[in-house]
């Protein structure tokens, strides 16, 4: 009896060390869909020494993400080979990893529709402060969304796309909307005073001839003519062809304004998270994005686009509204529990470095769903500006 128990955990053991060797990239973080924990918001940032830093909460039914969430921090030495977890907070969800003016800052929420807030690390990500009050990381109280989206420097200031969450109608994607927050590039992040932010966009059930579900995750971007944009993922499930929402924000940061009869914008992927960065090499803008190809939509021409995560593409434009497909980069032909989304991912040289939410086989099952991620993983794509 005993060495059949004995066969049969090292059989367990072996099928999930097998399924850890099959998942594209390198592994940074592993939790099986068995604890309940899900991994979520993928977010990544390079020192001021060189190291990475990636950071992920955990969300799920066995999480805290509505009382008090967790966030775990990794390193890593070696360009992104492997990673050691240096620190987990407590009270951080739907968190950014970024540096300003030499500093490690870490910005998101308190938990699931919870406060706006910022913590500072001294020593590199091994420990952080505690938001207490307007003074110290607490910047917005009450009912707030995010996810790791850039932070851009522009006309002096620092620019951070938010949702507000406490709209009227309490249900994903109506009861946010859609603000821009910012503050003078050589003030304090840590104090509530240095921050402002525009008026609040409101969910409006008449756009899309009815179809509009909600935009949220937006991206701070500069278009070619100087004009700050809030760039927003958009809920469409009438359609597979996917859009942006492109929000104006004013020069000082005050007004927020959105016309629906030009400002929703095809957009590969737009129906999930996406990030966009410019590069003054290319003088063109990339994106990593949920791309659905098309024998993917001939196969699944009623599924709800928002669903379909298993692509990632890597997508370039000139002017924000004509994208060029330039590569896959991540592709597994299920739809149903494989995923690679919420990519976060940082310019490097002639490289891009990223981080996936990596839905995919295991050994133990698998993940829950190509939604509730069992990895997160990191990729480089090399010569990116030659693909």
């Amino acid at each position: 009896m005993r060495k059949t128990l004995v066969a049969s955990w090292f059989l367990l053991v072996c099928m999930v060390q097998w399924g850890l060797a099959q998942v594209p990239g390198s592994k940074v973080a592993y939790s099986p869909a068995s604890s309940g924990l899900y991994i979520g918001s993928p977010s990544i940032c390079r020192l001021t020494n060189g190291d990475y830093l990636a950071s992920h909460d955990l969300f799920g039914p066995q999480s805290n993400e509505f009382e008090r969430p967790v966030s775990c921090i990794y390193r890593s030495t070696d360009k992104g080979k492997t990673w050691t977890q240096i620190s987990k907070i407590n009270g951080q969800f739907w968190s950014k990893l970024f540096v300003h003016q030499g500093k490690l800052y870490f910005l998101g929420t308190s938990k699931h529709h919870g406060n706006t807030i910022i913590r500072k690390s001294l020593d590199n990500g091994v420990t952080w402060t505690e938001p207490t009050d307007g003074e110290n990381g607490l910047i917005l109280p009450g009912e707030y969304h995010c996810a790791p989206v850039p932070l851009i420097e522009h006309n002096g200031r620092l620019w951070r796309a938010m949702e507000d969450a406490m709209g009227p109608i309490k249900k994903w994607g109506k009861r946010y909307g859609a603000f821009m927050m910012s503050m003078p590039l050589d003030a304090d992040p840590m104090k509530a005073s240095s921050w402002s932010h525009s008026n609040v966009l409101r969910y409006d059930s008449t756009l899309l001839g009815g179809n509009f579900g909600g935009w949220i995750e937006g991206n701070a971007v500069v278009t070619p003519q100087g004009e700050l944009l809030d760039i927003l993922r958009v809920d469409d499930k009438s359609t597979l062809e996917e859009k942006a929402a492109f929000v104006h924000i004013s020069a000082d940061g005050k007004n927020a304004t959105f016309d629906p009869a030009k400002d929703f914008v095809n957009f590969p992927g737009g129906s999930k998270k996406f990030t966009i960065r410019f590069d003054p090499k290319s003088k063109r803008y990339w994106t990593l994005a949920n791309y659905i190809p098309q024998e993917i939509k001939d196969a699944n021409p009623k599924r709800n686009p928002a669903s379909i995560r298993n692509t990632q593409a890597l997508f370039s434009s000139e002017d924000l509204i004509h994208w060029k497909l330039h590569k896959i980069v991540l592709q597994h032909p299920d739809v149903l529990k494989h995923g690679f989304q919420y990519v976060d991912w940082l310019f490097e040289g002639r490289h891009i470095v990223f981080l996936s939410r990596t839905a995919y086989d295991d050994g133990a099952g698998g993940a829950h769903n190509n939604h509730d991620a069992n990895y997160l993983t990191f990729h480089r794509i090399k010569k990116f500006r030659k693909q």
